[in-house]
Parts: structure tokens; C-alpha cells; sequence
């Protein structure tokens, strides 16, 4: 039990550092890093929205739903 416990967190992990690494960008008008999350599945969106409060804290980083307008 412990061991799945420690492979779902280490998957949640990794998944959310692959998305924060492909998925950022910087914006033209402000000059800052975000991390751009797709439109579809918005799901992705709120299931590393935990992770998004602790690396704004954290880092500074910004994030945004879809490309910037």
C-alpha cells in the first residue's frame, strides 16, 4: 500500500514537471514565464491546480488556460 501510495504521488509529480517544463512560455507584453495549460481537457487544469498554488508560492511562476490573446 505504501508503495502504490509513493508511485501515484511520484507520477503526479513528474507529470506536473513534464507539463510545467513543455508548457511554458514567455509573454511578449509582460515579459513573464507561464505555464500555459490547453483548453482540452480542462480536467488537466484542475487536477494540477494544487501543484500551481505551491510553485506560484514557491518560484513565482504565472499560468494561464489556452494561448494568450
Amino acid at each position: 500500500m505504501k508503495r502504490a501510495a509513493l508511485a501515484v504521488i511520484a507520477i503526479y509529480l513528474v507529470g506536473y514537471l513534464a507539463l510545467r517544463l513543455f508548457n511554458a512560455e514567455v509573454w511578449d507584453q509582460d515579459g513573464n514565464t507561464y505555464v500555459i495549460f490547453p483548453k482540452q481537457p480542462i480536467a488537466l487544469y484542475y487536477l494540477y491546480r494544487p501543484m500551481t498554488y505551491l510553485d506560484a508560492a514557491l518560484t513565482g511562476m504565472r499560468f494561464h488556460i489556452g494561448p494568450h490573446q
